[in-house]
């Protein structure tokens, strides 16, 4: 075995072109394999992160514009949702409604001491902390008591509490009202950081002049394909359009955000995505596979001289397919483990400077490029098919090579 590295690597220097060629096919088809991987990996993890913040079985309920004149009424109405709403949320579609609640958003002033922020103050029910996934840190969240009782209570995240300089028991000044700090949340890094209340302590004294609830958000269950979802919604559309006086057909009269069918769309696009990707990395890999076929029936030609020159002086057939077989292996998985190497330092270069951008669309921050990383068995698994394709593309030439009787390899050119 010695010997015949040693002959490979006599060859291999002697033909530095052709050596470097089949090196660059090999290497690049799985540099670009792992890349391309890597990159829509680096999407695809961005996208569920998102989409991971909410639970997936809610809905949120938002009042839109008219966009259709209805009962001599003109479009361009603006409609709010009331407490009314709720109720019919609550008790015309029970069958699938599970948890209704509210949330009524305002701005407001904090201070303690000598530090104040100016935040958005939403008082919600406590089926809220289940439906955005607020992860609390100390504390507890809003409580049926703090609802019924309207108890003057906040839960702030931890970013505010330490900008307050507050803690757990503390109390605040919310404008000219007194809150007592109850609990503290882990601020999403992607999005924004609001204060939480009790929907009706913070409705009577912000909104108390004003049948306007807010959005309504609330869990289901039994909707479990996309069209049982739309059967669901265009139903229930209707029926708080119905409540507004707005044209039954009106999309925009009544806004719904379905996290669940949010969820199976990004499902499917990402299904594409991984889709897409595989096609484009096996036509990359594959197109490595056919310089490296070439480049070995070009050797193999070229050798046919050499090959002609050992069968004369006693070699046996086996002895030169294996010699072929043997050079296409080790050539293959050098380069084969170069271009492997520097895929995954792209992917890793990728993550430390796209991975740690965010855009802000003004609601949230938003991570764009989130762990563009490939599984080991990705890489390994694209190295040995290359490996494989390189030791076939060898093996026919020099299959041929190897019968060839010796007087007509060397009449060969």
């Amino acid at each position: 075995m010695r010997d015949i590295i040693i002959e490979i690597w006599s060859t291999a220097r002697r033909n530095k072109l052709r050596t470097t060629l089949t090196g660059f096919a090999v290497a690049w088809g799985i540099f670009m394999l792992i890349v391309l991987l890597g990159a829509g990996n680096g999407l695809i993890n961005a996208n569920l992160k998102q989409s991971d913040r909410f639970l997936s079985s809610s809905m949120v309920v938002y009042g839109g514009w008219t966009s259709k004149a209805y009962q001599g009424l003109k479009e361009g109405r603006d409609i709010r949702l009331h407490e009314r709403d709720m109720e019919i949320t609550s008790t015309e579609f029970a069958e699938n409604v599970d948890d209704v609640g509210a949330n009524y958003a305002t701005s407001a002033t904090i201070s303690h001491g000598q530090q104040y922020i100016s935040p958005i103050i939403c008082g919600v029910y406590p089926n809220h902390i289940q439906i955005n996934k607020v992860q609390m840190l100390n504390g507890r969240f809003i409580n049926e008591i703090d609802l019924k009782n309207s108890r003057k209570v906040l839960v702030l995240s931890n970013k505010q509490a330490k900008e307050l300089k507050c803690r757990i028991g503390d109390f605040v000044n919310v404008g000219n009202f007194a809150f007592k700090v109850v609990g503290i949340y882990k601020e999403n890094e992607n999005g924004r950081a609001d204060v939480f209340g009790s929907y009706s302590a913070i409705k009577r004294i912000y909104g108390a002049k004003t049948d306007d609830a807010g959005r309504i958000e609330f869990t289901f269950h039994g909707l479990p394909t996309e069209e049982a979802n739309e059967a669901f919604e265009r139903d229930y559309r209707h029926r708080l359009n119905a409540e507004h006086q707005a044209h039954p057909d009106d999309e925009d009269a009544v806004w719904l955000w379905n996290r669940f069918t949010q969820n199976l769309q990004m499902e499917k696009g990402i299904g594409i995505i991984r889709t897409a990707l595989w096609i484009v990395g096996l036509f990359t890999l594959l197109s490595g596979i056919v310089g490296v076929s070439n480049i070995m029936l070009i050797t193999v030609k070229e050798r046919t001289h050499e090959f002609g020159i050992r069968k004369a002086i006693g070699a046996k057939p086996w002895g030169i397919l294996k010699l072929i077989i043997i050079e296409s292996v080790i050539i293959t998985t050098f380069f084969g483990y170069i271009g492997m190497v520097l895929g995954v330092a792209a992917n890793e270069y990728m993550d430390a400077t796209l991975g740690h951008e965010t855009i802000d669309t003004g609601l949230f921050k938003a991570t764009m490029f989130l762990d563009p990383t490939v599984g080991l068995d990705v890489c390994f698994e694209a190295t040995m098919v290359m490996i494989l394709a390189g030791t076939l593309a060898g093996l026919i030439p020099a299959f041929k090579a190897s019968r060839i009787l010796p007087i007509e390899a060397l009449r060969a050119d």
